[in-house]
């Protein structure tokens, strides 16, 4: 088990997969870990500490499993050469290669994500697509796997990643047992989705779409049909249709949904009632907005208030 550090690196995308691994080796399983870095000197992590290590990354020979963590800085600033090669290196010699957050960005960068399906943190996913088109990227999920390529989202999704690997290496009931004793899940319900509070759409290069965008932003609760959009936009509304695919990745249906849905989660969070949410942002009914949750989010609106809006439980 092979976790590469780099400066800069989210301590917690090393210490949350680190941790389940060491509790399952506590526990019985085969696990060794060990902690490189390009040069084989200590690296800075994103709070501050420092990190030994206990090697060069192109001297490893083999690894049963290599931790690619993320860093602030990977998916905006240009990544070193020395950076590339340890991760290629690692690449190569590992039976599977995991990256946390946006550690995918660094597999992206040695072609490692070429072909398969990945995920990153739900903020940078589009700008993964961007980069690396031949992959096929997973905005909304916590972990994904193909072939020997695994990849998580955001920061702490890493401990679920490494929960699944130890389930797939050791079985459920030891995977369950490092969950209780982490007081962690062992499967976190819906995706990545339920922690974003912001709806976030680039820009438009289309002034219609942008009429649409900021009107329906404005104001999410109007009633909408394509019809009406379209008069907004002043197109078609199957012109309207094409250009929001193209500029939007999505329908203008689909994206009122959306934005209704970002809305209502804003209002939950707030404290306001199922009832008052459903009006004010748009919903039909509240049957509705139920069933847009559960779609998206994979919980009722009631529960997602009740598990977002505060670190409080009630005994």
């Amino acid at each position: 088990m092979v976790f590469l550090a780099f400066e800069g690196m989210k301590q917690l995308d090393v210490a949350g997969p680190a941790e389940v691994f060491a509790e399952a080796a506590r526990l019985g399983a085969p696990y060794e870990l060990a902690y490189v870095s390009s040069t084989g000197d200590p690296v800075g992590t994103s709070i501050g500490t420092r990190v030994e290590v206990g090697g060069i990354a192109e001297r490893v020979a083999h690894a049963d499993t290599v931790i690619i963590p993320g860093g602030d800085a990977l998916p905006t600033a240009p990544i070193s050469a020395e950076l590339r090669a340890a991760t290629a290196h690692l690449t190569s010699v590992a039976d599977r290669v995991a990256s946390v957050c946006t550690g995918a960005f660094l597999l992206a960068s040695v072609g490692a994500l070429d072909g398969r399906r990945a995920t990153t943190h739900w903020a940078h996913a589009a700008l993964l697509a961007r980069i690396c088109p031949s992959a096929e990227v997973i905005p909304d999920a916590l972990f994904v796997h193909d072939g020997k390529v695994h990849s998580s989202a955001g920061v702490s999704s890493g401990i679920d990643l490494a929960l699944a690997l130890v389930e797939a290496d050791h079985g459920p009931e030891l995977a369950r047992e490092v969950a209780q004793q982490l007081v962690v899940y062992m499967r976190r319900p819906g995706g990545q989705s339920q922690f974003s509070t912001m709806l976030r759409v680039s820009p438009s290069s289309q002034a219609g779409v942008k009429r649409v965008v900021d009107a329906v932003s404005a104001r999410p609760a109007a009633p909408y049909d394509m019809a009406g959009l379209a008069m907004i936009a002043g197109v078609s509304p199957r012109h309207l249709a094409r250009l929001f695919e193209a500029e939007i990745g999505m329908s203008p249906v689909k994206f009122v949904e959306q934005v209704r849905l970002e809305t209502a989660k804003v209002l939950l969070l707030r404290g306001e009632s199922v009832a008052v949410t459903t009006q004010r942002a748009g919903f039909q009914n509240a049957e509705t907005m139920r069933r847009v949750f559960v779609s998206r989010l994979g919980m009722p609106p009631s529960v997602y208030q009740q598990r977002f809006a505060t670190t409080t439980r009630a005994v």
